[in-house]
């Protein structure tokens, strides 16, 4: 992927990739957003008190904050990238943690939030893949697009 890919906004509004990257991007913050809230929650609600368990989820829930901003105010392919990652990292901490614990900490899927959670993951991966693959599309579009002269157009 070239580096400029990477970089990558959506295309303007009035164009169905544009608005529907933007919108993807949003909802995918909002997304991102919503997951770091309930991570605050679990940690208000009695995860603090779970060595280093505690701590990381409110890294986790800091760090989600930052992100979900970041990729709706950004809106760019290395946004959607890390968004996707962080959901993935979520997804994956908690796997390991129900199967083989995690930190001497063992969690559950019967635990608060643990579905929603999970599924909340799973959907921000899958609306931000779009948000990066319309930008990409986007981006594609406008390069192979043959170049107009100006005094073609001026005629």
């Amino acid at each position: 992927m070239k580096t400029q890919t990477l970089f990558a906004k959506p295309g303007p509004l009035t164009k169905p990739t544009g608005a529907t990257a933007t919108a993807a991007f949003v909802v995918g913050g909002l997304l991102v957003i919503w997951l770091s809230y309930i991570h605050l929650h679990l940690w208000q609600d009695g995860y603090r008190h779970i060595a280093t368990i505690g701590p990381l989820f409110l890294l986790q829930s800091i760090v989600g904050l930052v992100i979900g901003l970041a990729i709706i105010a950004g809106r760019r392919v290395w946004l959607a990238a890390a968004g996707m990652g962080f959901a993935l990292a979520t997804m994956a901490g908690f796997l390991i943690s129900v199967e083989h614990g995690l930190f001497g900490f063992m969690d559950s899927w019967s635990a608060p939030f643990a579905g929603l959670a999970f599924t909340l993951d799973i959907v921000i991966t899958a609306v931000l893949g779009l948000a990066a693959v319309m930008c990409i599309m986007s981006t594609a579009r406008n390069h192979s697009a043959p170049a107009v002269p100006e005094a073609a157009v001026a005629r």
